[in-house]
């Protein structure tokens, strides 16, 4: 079976699924993965699903805004609901099961929308790839029992952009970015003031015309990962006064640069293996 064929093959399993999961509400957070499962989930269900984009102070302005102008551009039925994560104690002392706690949030407030409302089914955008990967709140999606359309279908990321993008979704190569409290190192706890200085300071580093970047919250210090590619124009003594202006400001007291560059999860190479549990 030819690469091409055997993605049609998926894609037709997913509408499949889709169809079977009666009225449904959709995780969505504006990534790839979400999007095109909000997206493939309207094709298949029409108004029989429902979007639903949980704001809160870990999601970002920025990321709030192009969620919800996608779901405008392709006519998906969106709600944007409000998760209390900061409330839970075990979320804000931000160890390693931190995402469990904020996953466990947002379906727990989804069931309660979805009891009143009629809904049967929530589905979210796992996919084959996360499998592999350190994610907490795939355990809490198991046990709140919520659906993975694109995993049992078996797609992977990669998939899942070149399906996106042979559907003409501006969304296929929107750069990954997981919530802003993923920014704060292991154990410092998840305060509302650290959010607003990481999403201020990689606001402003979109503003510098960087596409690719992570701003590391690590008390007085501020580390800057920006993609390699995009590294030697980071590399500069007016690049550098640009950035220590910037996070001074925001009130860090050490500006650092990573010259590793961009990675994503760097956060979890500080934690110990035995802490490091595949969902």
């Amino acid at each position: 079976m030819t690469a091409s064929i055997e993605l049609a093959s998926k894609r037709a399993a997913l509408d499949r699924q889709l169809r079977s999961l009666g009225r449904t509400l959709v995780a969505y957070s504006g990534g790839t993965d979400s999007a095109f499962l909000a997206w493939a989930s309207y094709q298949a269900q029409g108004n029989e699903m429902l979007a639903v984009i949980a704001d809160s102070p870990s999601l970002a302005r920025f990321q709030l805004a192009d969620a919800i102008a996608f779901a405008r551009e392709q006519s998906i039925p969106l709600e944007i609901i409000h998760t209390e994560e900061l409330d839970r104690p075990e979320y804000v002392r931000n160890d390693s099961s931190r995402c469990f706690h904020c996953k466990d949030e947002l379906f727990t407030v989804m069931e309660s929308f979805g009891t009143t409302h009629g809904f049967e089914t929530i589905a979210y955008g796992v996919n084959l790839d996360d499998k592999s990967d350190f994610r907490p709140g795939q355990v809490a999606a198991s046990q709140h029992r919520v659906a993975a359309p694109l995993l049992d279908a078996g797609l992977s990321k990669e998939e899942i952009r070149t399906l996106a993008r042979e559907s003409g979704l501006r969304i296929w190569d929107k750069p990954a970015s997981a919530c802003l409290s993923s920014r704060i190192e292991w154990g410092r706890p998840v305060t509302t003031e650290a959010l607003t200085a990481v999403e201020q300071g990689e606001e402003a580093l979109r503003q510098l015309g960087f596409q690719q970047f992570r701003v590391r919250h690590h008390g007085e210090i501020a580390r800057i990962e920006i993609a390699r590619e995009e590294m030697p124009r980071a590399l500069t003594a007016e690049m550098a006064a640009k950035f220590t202006r910037i996070f001074k400001d925001l009130g860090f007291k050490f500006v650092t640069l990573d010259l590793e560059g961009f990675r994503s999860g760097s956060m979890n190479a500080l934690l110990p293996p035995e802490r490091i549990v595949p969902a």
